[in-house]
Order: C-alpha cells, then sequence, then structure tokens
C-alpha cells in the first residue's frame, strides 16, 4: 500500500494555469496510452482539493456533455467551504490536518494505494508529514508561463528517486519517482533524535 501523487504538468512545473484550467492537457495525448489504466486499478481511496473538486463538478459532472462521477473508490475532498456532493458517489468532505484523514484513507482502501489526485499544496501537506511515497507526473509538451505548482515544496536533500521514464507519444514524458522520507518535525523519532 503507497501514498501516490499522480498528475500531469505542463514542461514549466504547473497543472493547471492561472484560471486553474485543464483545456493544455487534452490536446497532448490519449490518457489510456499512460500508465493511468494499470494505476486506476490498484488505488483504493482518492483525496483532492477543493479547487479539484469544483473544476471536476463544472467539467465532468455539469460540463457540456455530463458524465457520472468517474471514481468508484471513496474520495475525501479537503475544503474549508460548504461544497455540494455528487449524488451516488461516495465523497467524504474533511479539513485541517492530512494525518489522521490519511489514517481513515488507508483503511478504506483494504490495501491498496492512496491516490493524491491534486492539487499540488495538497500533495505537498502529505509530503511534509512524511506520508507521500511515489510522484508519478505526466510532463507535457507546452509551457503555461504561470499558474499552480505541480509540487511547492523544496525538495533538495536527499533528492526525489528516479524509477522509470517513458515516452507517450509526443506530447507526454512520463516520469515515475520515489519520495525521500524524512522524519516530520511532529514525528517521535523528530522529537527524540
Amino acid at each position: 500500500m503507497k501514498t501516490q501523487y499522480y498528475t500531469a504538468s505542463s514542461l514549466d512545473g504547473f497543472i493547471a494555469d492561472a484560471h486553474d484550467s485543464l483545456e493544455w492537457l487534452f490536446p497532448l495525448g490519449d490518457v489510456n496510452e499512460t500508465s493511468y489504466p494499470t494505476f486506476i486499478r490498484e488505488v483504493g481511496a482518492l483525496a483532492m482539493g477543493s479547487t479539484t473538486y469544483e473544476w471536476m463538478l463544472r467539467h465532468v459532472i455539469g460540463g457540456p456533455s455530463p458524465q457520472p462521477w468517474p471514481y468508484q473508490q471513496p474520495t475525501w475532498v479537503f475544503t474549508s467551504r460548504t461544497l455540494p456532493a455528487v449524488p451516488g458517489a461516495d465523497i467524504r468532505f474533511a479539513r485541517g490536518d492530512v494525518r489522521p484523514v490519511h489514517d481513515s484513507m488507508r483503511a478504506a482502501a483494504q490495501g491498496k494505494n492512496v491516490w493524491i489526485v491534486g492539487g499540488g499544496d495538497l500533495a505537498g501537506q502529505f509530503y511534509d508529514q512524511g506520508l507521500l511515497d511515489e510522484l508519478f507526473v505526466q510532463i507535457g509538451s507546452v509551457t503555461l508561463g504561470s499558474g499552480k505548482p505541480l509540487l511547492p515544496r523544496s525538495i533538495v536533500s536527499p533528492p526525489l528517486r528516479l524509477v522509470s521514464v517513458r515516452a507517450v507519444g509526443t506530447g507526454f514524458a512520463e516520469l515515475h519517482y520515489e519520495m525521500p522520507h524524512t522524519p516530520s518535525p511532529l514525528t517521535p523519532e523528530a522529537r527524540h533524535g
């Protein structure tokens, strides 16, 4: 069981443009050619921030061609606001520290992986607590200039460990990293040296 941040990013490191749009992403390739179909089969629970959730409400559930909620797995949405639920979907709203919610997610995942869908700051909160195991990122062959950063954290020493790289058509390079594990300042190991 691993906690994984699986996402796409522009070449200059943004997962969404300055208007929280993902429209830049879709012309670059077919998701079925990436590792996503294999990845999602091993996911038992998901977490996403409110911006990601609201984008899905606008563009997937309520878009021009409305689709059903795409996940069967229980999904935690981190938000400080009251947001509408999707009828028939297992959506749980959370706020505050990610650590106790992560415990609930791992229990619900029943031995499968936990997917941090996005955004980057939410993935960073899991990283800050020493809970993030892997990063999968499809680097798109576009630059956005500004927007929502992939992972707004300084991770230098130790660096991420590159596991694999592969080309996905001409639009993406798919990178898989293992995250370094350093004790969180809140862990007993950090308090007692």
